[in-house]
């Protein structure tokens, strides 16, 4: 097969030194910047979204202790009082008690309904205050400022919000927009190799789910967005593109937009029988081995070319993710608990499993009622061996 890799259509110039990506949801439209920098000017931003608001900044404590205080004195520039909260750093954090804490806090500083909630942080931190910006006077606005590039890519854009409880991830939750999300690619630097990874398995994930030219890109550039060339810009304005197409045309996961969660189903019932444990297993880690699950499981079917889900895994492998449920550390259940937390997922209509397959690369789609004996029988061959063959 020949592949002519190219930079995809929806990503910036190289010498665009912030892309702006729009998010069409009309009076809930909103602007994602993407760019250096773009902490020590958020208070120009958020001023000028929302003027007058104070805010509330949600953080965890090591992501406070790199940018809370270029945070704070941009907002000190633009004459916005402000106020923060932190929080321990990891998922745990995404559970009741923390929500409930935070919900206090915001409401002790005596914010409006017209002030705003600031999320300063990864995917967690952007979790956890959205939903208490959706939650606090019934809605207040929020701003989205991702630390990870899981969340410049995923998690900021789209309005999902939630916590996690013990049947599952992102159980309880709103859809709530942002007003403005500001993703600075400077602080990407910050990042551990391992959280960097993750990261980049949902950006992978818009070329595997419906763009190959964009995988085919990927492919010949992931070594340079990895190091940290004008290519990392680029990949992450293309995939916030793909994100807020889909978002527009399927704000609340009726239809299209729940191929966003490919390799998801699988992933988030891996986070949940390692109890959101982010020494064995981070979201991003447990999405790059829910798609090659996925591919597979597509193959199995009779779906997809072998080919195809043999590429996936090997660029998937390329950058260090990884592939196998035996990679994550520790004993696994048995292929009932899987299917049993799978009953749970948002995804699941009066019963009935749905996941997101693929024909190929670029190619995925939502088959809803999958059978669970078929599933069951997969599991049991992936727990037991670990081995895929392609044929």
């Amino acid at each position: 097969m020949s592949h002519s890799p190219r930079v995809p259509a929806t990503a910036p110039s190289e010498t665009d030194p912030a892309a702006r990506v729009a998010v069409d949801l009309g009076d809930r439209s909103y602007d994602i910047w993407i760019g250096r920098g773009l902490i020590e000017d958020a208070g120009r931003h958020i001023g000028g979204v929302l003027p007058g608001a104070r805010v509330a900044i949600v953080s965890d404590e090591t992501v406070a202790s790199l940018h809370l205080e270029t945070l704070q004195a941009a907002l000190d520039d633009a004459g916005i009082a402000h106020s923060a909260i932190l929080l321990p750093p990891g998922e745990a954090s995404k559970r009741f008690e923390v929500y409930e804490t935070v919900c206090d806090r915001v409401l002790e500083a005596r914010l409006e309904r017209g002030d705003a909630v600031v999320a300063l942080g990864g995917g967690v931190v952007g979790d956890l205050a959205g939903f208490v910006a959706a939650s606090v006077r019934r809605g207040m606005p929020f701003v989205q400022i991702p630390t990870s590039l899981l969340a410049q890519v995923d998690s900021s854009v789209g309005g999902k919000t939630g916590i996690n409880v013990r049947q599952g991830k992102n159980l309880i939750g709103a859809f709530h927009q942002p007003a403005l999300v500001l993703a600075d690619t400077d602080v990407l630097d910050t990042l551990s190799e391992r959280e960097f990874r993750a990261g980049y398995a949902e950006v992978v994930k818009y070329g595997l789910l419906g763009d190959a030219a964009f995988f085919d890109w990927l492919d010949e550039n992931h070594a340079a967005i990895f190091s940290g060339g004008t290519e990392r810009g680029q990949a992450i304005a293309a995939s916030c593109r793909a994100k807020a197409a889909i978002v527009a045309a399927d704000e609340r996961e009726s239809g299209a937009r729940a191929l966003l969660n490919l390799g998801h189903t699988f992933g988030h019932a891996l986070e949940a029988v390692v109890a959101y444990d982010g020494t064995r297993l981070v979201h991003g880690e447990g999405v790059a081995i829910g798609m090659r699950l996925a591919f597979d499981f597509s193959v199995r079917l009779g779906l997809c070319p072998p080919e195809d889900a043999a590429r996936a895994e090997r660029h998937l492998a390329e950058t260090g993710l990884p592939t196998h449920i035996r990679q994550v550390p520790g004993q696994m259940p048995p292929a009932e608990t899987f299917l049993d937390i799978m009953a749970q997922d948002k995804k699941v209509s009066r019963g009935a499993l749905t996941f997101i397959l693929t024909r190929g690369i670029g190619q995925a789609f939502v088959e809803r009622g999958v059978d669970p004996s078929v599933l069951r029988d997969f599991l049991e061959t992936e727990l037991s061996t670990g081995e895929v063959s392609y044929g």
